[in-house]
């Protein structure tokens, strides 16, 4: 087995051979170096509370500031974090728990290949993150103290309930609380009745009745599937035949599965959309900075919507008067409805809004439950208080005691996705000079989304979205600019992205960006 060392945040990196950092070893070995670091930082032993998930009121209040990633604040406790999923999103968690003072190692299952190569994450390759026991009994052998989870499939499906009846501590929402995601119509009633302003609409298991009422509200029109769909179940239809033709997909063809044998018919808001995050721990609510992301796959906000082709922070469009009224009208409702209906919500609600166009007030346009992929990666690099003790404390009520510091100026990510993105797609085309884009500047970084590697040990895309190359600045131009050039360093006929990510912030550079090749 290969070498383990330890850095000055105290993480734990493991490297098994030359090609790799995943682990599929028995984790013996690794818990003898963590019990020597715990016994280092506690002569007695761990903390007995460790595992716990209840709130320990004995425990000291505290204040979350920026800190150095060399010192610990002597009432903080040692964690090892696993974080579940493998996309670019878990990349930015792992980059910011390695970073965290407190976290003695940072795991992350499945991972990805990037994630192992920048030594952010040991990525733990063989557990199925679907199978609640093998994720417990991995926390369990391992000592994790804490278990993030990305993706919102294994939170719709329980894995948060089972982690928390085993005793472990787990940052996101329980099945029920992640319905608010997982079924649009729960979201919509939920609106409804605690009075939060959002789209009017109407649900519909009959295509004839959808189409009705299509015909009756008039296009534009926004066609979505009841359930998860990947990011993709959203239609912005605007002609009849094109909501005809969703409604067609999702109900008649079952092209989106269980997800779509119900759907949503929206009205149309016309505006600017933003991105709104906020922690919450039940109870309370505290909210992050405001990101911008970008849902259509062309420049100028055209074509077919994805995932995200990229992002910013902070948005401009978000002021703090904004901030303030998003907190009073649709967040702090949202909370305490969740509260009353018997599912209290602990984990991220990211709130996708629509600044409409007509009266500059915000409406909800949707709800995920966990952080936003890509914005997650803007926040992440700009992000200075110690994420892990930020995530224990919504875990234990006490998110009344944190406050969050960020660095200055702003953070942009560009996706780089493979070509014919977000239809059908080719993998395996190789990715070459990675090392080369973040050697652009020092607060360039690529994370990693839908990577492999090949049998010579190249990076290559083994997905849609496949690259998030993120740049801070000291500004909003700065942080494109430095993006930009990373990507330009980028070897990869077989990929492509948006030239304008920030074109509602900033003008458009004069020079026209291509893919390196």
């Amino acid at each position: 087995m290969g070498c383990a060392t330890l850095d000055l945040a105290g993480a734990v990196s493991l490297k098994l051979n030359n090609d790799t950092h995943f682990l599929r070893c028995s984790p013996k070995p690794f818990l003898s170096f963590v019990e020597l670091i715990r016994s280092r930082r506690h002569p007695k032993g761990p903390p007995s509370n460790l595992l716990s998930c209840r709130a320990d009121k004995s425990r000291p209040s505290f204040s979350l500031r920026a800190q150095s990633t060399t010192t610990v604040a002597p009432e903080e406790e040692r964690v090892v974090v696993l974080v579940i999923g493998g996309g670019g999103r878990e990349h930015a968690l792992c980059y910011a728990l390695k970073r965290s003072p407190s976290c003695d190692a940072v795991f992350c299952a499945p991972g990805n290949p990037g994630i192992s190569s920048s030594g952010d994450a040991t990525c733990i390759s063989d557990i199925d993150i679907s199978d609640s026991s093998a994720v417990i009994s991995f926390c369990q052998k391992w000592r994790v103290g804490l278990v993030v989870v990305g993706p919102e499939a294994p939170l719709v499906a329980g894995l948060v309930n089972d982690l928390l009846k085993a005793g472990i501590h787990a940052f996101g929402p329980s099945s029920e609380a992640a319905a608010l995601e997982g079924s649009k119509n729960f979201m919509k009633s939920l609106c409804d009745k605690y009075r939060i302003p959002t789209a009017k609409y109407q649900t519909f298991t009959d295509p004839s009745a959808a189409k009705q009422y299509i015909q009756e509200q008039g296009v534009p029109i926004v066609v979505k599937a009841d359930g998860l769909a990947a990011g993709k179940g959203v239609i912005v239809a605007m002609t009849l035949n094109e909501a005809f033709d969703a409604v067609d997909a999702m109900l008649v063809k079952g092209s989106f599965g269980p997800a779509g044998c119900r759907v949503i018919v929206e009205e149309y808001l016309e505006g600017e959309e933003a991105s709104f995050f906020a922690l919450v721990d039940g109870e309370n609510a505290i909210p992050l900075e405001s990101a911008q992301d970008h849902k259509r796959v062309g420049d100028g906000d055209t074509g077919p919507n994805t995932g995200g082709m990229g992002a910013y922070s902070p948005a401009p469009i978000l002021t703090k008067e904004l901030e303030d009224l998003v907190m009073k009208s649709i967040i702090y409702p949202t909370v305490k409805g969740m509260s009353a209906e018997g599912c209290k919500f602990v984990g991220v609600l990211y709130a996708g809004l629509m600044i409409e166009k007509k009266s500059g007030l915000p409406k909800l346009i949707e709800y995920n439950v966990r952080f936003g992929d890509p914005e997650c990666q803007v926040l992440m690099v700009r992000l200075e208080s110690d994420l892990a003790q930020v995530l224990l404390a919504a875990c234990r009520g006490q998110l009344s005691e944190v406050s969050l510091n960020w660095s200055a100026g702003s953070a942009m990510v560009v996706v780089m996705a493979s070509k014919g993105y977000p239809g059908s797609y080719e993998k395996g085309s190789v990715i070459r000079n990675l090392d080369e884009a973040e050697a652009v500047a020092p607060s360039v970084k690529v994370f990693h989304a839908g990577t492999a590697l090949d049998s010579d040990g190249n990076f290559i895309a083994a997905g849609g979205r496949v690259l998030g190359v993120t740049a801070k600045g000291i500004d909003l131009k700065e942080a494109r600019d430095r993006a930009y050039q990373g990507i330009e360093e980028i070897n990869w006929p077989g990929g492509f992205y948006r030239r304008d990510i920030g074109w509602r912030a900033l003008p458009l550079p004069q020079k026209q960006f291509v893919t390196g090749g």
